[in-house]
């Protein structure tokens, strides 16, 4: 029956309902759009259902926008602004050649590289991307605040789709094997029964395991924070936002 059916398209709303583009008052879209608006053309690198570079077109961008993503559901919803290149692909397989001013990843996308070599190629696609003193901005969860901790079914939440289905979500960890974490996420009725589960592995980073990356990739890290506002990054930080410059 349609009211127990939970499809990849209704993963794609879900998580666009969720995760509107909030330049004022959220501090990861406010830095993200602030550098795309600085910024002549822009490759928005994961970019899920298209709403940061939806909303650099509302807010007047009239460059070069382009988003990559692997997941056909989520390009879907992004194809709903025709004004905007959409592409998808890995990161890996990208085949732009020094045309873009500013390549970014938001959400934490960036854990989604989990082996040497997807992480390697995937930089290594990212750059020739990039015009010569071009910007890589990106955010990742770091290791040491053990984000993983607290994904678990005691921190379910629920959500009403647009059609007046009650969905109920949670993350449950699988495994821990820093620096990668595997874990499951589902979608359920109220009551607990799953309706999708899917299975994620993240990467972890420290400074020090990542940057030799963004190095060997051709990167020069211009600055490093430890939080959205642009704190130090030190023994505290929950995160780690990057602003690479390609050499």
């Amino acid at each position: 029956m349609r009211e127990h059916a939970f499809t990849d398209d209704d993963a794609a709303l879900m998580y666009d309902i969720e995760n509107i583009w909030d330049r004022v008052d959220f501090p990861p879209d406010r830095f993200y759009s602030d550098a795309v608006a600085a910024a002549a053309s822009v490759l928005d690198v994961g970019c899920g259902t298209g709403s940061m570079l939806h909303a650099a077109r509302e807010e007047g961008h009239t460059g070069r926008l382009a988003g990559v993503d692997p997941d056909a559901s989520m390009l879907a919803r992004a194809r709903r602004r025709d004004d905007i290149e959409w592409v998808r692909a890995s990161a890996a397989e990208m085949t732009y050649d020094g045309e873009f001013d500013l390549a970014v990843m938001a959400s934490n996308a960036f854990q989604c590289f989990v082996t040497d070599t997807e992480l390697r190629a995937s930089l290594a696609a990212i750059r020739r991307a990039l015009t010569d003193g071009g910007a890589f901005v990106f955010g990742t969860r770091h290791l040491q605040a053990r984000a993983w901790e607290a994904w678990n079914p005691s921190n379910a939440g629920n959500l009403t789709l647009p059609d007046g289905r009650e969905i109920r979500g949670w993350y449950e960890v699988r495994s821990v094997e820093c620096p990668l974490v595997t874990f499951t996420e589902t979608n359920a009725l109220p009551d607990g029964t799953p309706l999708r589960v899917a299975g994620t592995t993240l990467r972890f980073h420290t400074p020090e395991a990542l940057n030799p990356f963004l190095v060997e990739a051709g990167f020069r890290i211009e600055s490093q924070y430890g939080d959205w506002h642009r704190g130090p990054l030190d023994a505290g930080s929950r995160d780690i936002i990057t602003v690479a410059r390609a050499q």
